[in-house]
């Protein structure tokens, strides 16, 4: 494994139809010369902290127990709701739990094997779930860390801001120092746009045009770099894709308000009954002792027009999902394929905290609809023939098996497969 490495980059939310040579020219061109995943799918829910998990560890989140953007924890006899993004999330995570994630991470695989370093500009909670125990490096404005958990102060950590230009700059860092200096086995990009920029700007925009043009700056100076490393002999696996894509917002439900005048949960802010939205999805959590509307809730959603797709109990695992925590019901939001004033199709509607306001007409993502479940996917080196398309189905989960076969490691117990040869 000495000789060999994996480049991992993921451009957060870019969706496969925006990979246009008028757009994105380097992405297109490393298709030209790896092997593009035509029918590339994201987990569910698609967002990026539940996929972030999933694509260290090779699972759905029915195997690591990370359940989206947002995620119900037992409290006494309720359950609370906690935003995943913060810093604070994966302490009390373990705290509620007794863990983080249940599967391990290729941070925890490659531990004895060289390790692995990520360098991050997406949440916290996105950036930290990369590594949550601490096996390797992780690097993210709000605190980077060294294995152990062990901060990393000083000039070592990522002073960067969360748009294109901190983009730019970990892109420029990541080349020279971990790609050219410190050379793990693994080392992973993930950043921010065109995500960052697409919840706050209509799809198609110019403004959204722009955010894809950047992260396609970034992936062709990896693109450089990793071609100079190669003809200095090495063998680099190259990696880029998305974890999800992403639809406009057509507007938005008030799930948990519903539920109070239904009579099926007593307050908004009681803990009987908890709704977690995951922007065009959300996740019921029904306590035990309030049992007995599990089967009445189920019926409620099933029956409103803007729920398209229910999965409760034991039909969660359709979906990737498990019913663990208290998590009852899954539901994806009502879609559309009709474009916005920009011509980009896809649209839907999203759960809403009761009160919050909402943007309509911007991006958003966390379904099963057909374009927040388009991410990409291009593969460069060996394994992989130069310039072909498969069009078998693939998901973000085959990831970590692909990085896995390509270091010469065990892949056991993952939900994915490796590419290689596929």
């Amino acid at each position: 494994m000495a000789d060999r490495r994996v480049v991992l980059v993921i451009c957060d939310g870019h969706r496969r139809d925006f990979v246009r040579p008028e757009l994105c020219p380097a992405i297109v061109d490393l298709g030209r010369f790896g092997r593009r995943f035509g029918n590339h799918r994201g987990v569910f829910p698609s967002v990026t902290r539940a996929s972030s998990a999933s694509i260290a560890t090779g699972c759905h989140p029915a195997r690591h127990g990370l359940h989206g953007n947002t995620m119900g924890l037992p409290d006494g006899d309720g359950v609370v709701v906690h935003d995943v993004g913060p810093p604070q999330f994966r302490d009390a995570m373990r705290q509620a739990l007794g863990r983080t994630l249940k599967a391990p991470t290729l941070a925890e695989r490659l531990r004895d094997a060289g390790g692995s370093i990520v360098f991050s500009n997406v949440s916290p909670g996105a950036a930290y779930f990369q590594d949550p125990d601490g096996h390797g490096h992780v690097y993210h404005r709000a605190g980077s860390f060294a294995p152990g958990l062990v901060p990393i102060s000083g000039a070592g950590r990522l002073d960067i801001a969360k748009d294109a230009s901190g983009d730019r700059a970990m892109a420029a860092r990541f080349c020279q120092e971990v790609l050219r200096e410190r050379r793990p086995p693994l080392a992973v990009l993930w950043l921010s746009d065109p995500d960052a920029t697409m919840h706050a700007s209509e799809l198609g925009g110019p403004v959204h045009l722009r955010a894809i043009a950047s992260a396609d700056a970034c992936v062709a100076q990896v693109r450089a770099t990793v071609d100079a490393l190669r003809a200095s002999g090495e063998d680099i696996l190259l990696i880029v894709g998305s974890d999800h894509g992403q639809e406009t917002v057509t507007g938005a439900i008030e799930v948990d308000r519903l539920l109070v005048e239904a009579g099926l949960k007593d307050s908004l802010d009681s803990r009987e009954v908890a709704v977690a939205s995951q922007g065009t999805s959300g996740l019921i959590y029904v306590a035990p002792r309030a049992a007995q509307r599990r089967a009445a809730i189920e019926a409620f959603v099933r029956a409103q027009d803007w729920a398209d797709g229910v999965f409760a109990g034991e039909g969660l695992a359709a979906i990737g999902m498990a019913p663990e925590g208290h998590l009852h019901l899954a539901f994806s939001m009502a879609k559309t394929e009709a474009p916005n004033a920009h011509g980009c199709p896809g649209g839907s509607l999203i759960v809403a905290k009761a009160g919050a306001a909402e943007k309509l007409g911007l991006g958003q993502h966390g379904g099963t609809g057909r374009f927040e479940q388009a991410p990409f996917l291009t593969v460069e080196g060996a394994g992989f023939a130069p310039g072909t398309v498969c069009d078998d189905p693939t998901c973000i989960v085959d990831i970590a098996p692909t990085v896995l076969t390509h270091l010469g490691l065990p892949t056991d117990d993952m939900d994915g497969r490796a590419l290689q040869g596929l």
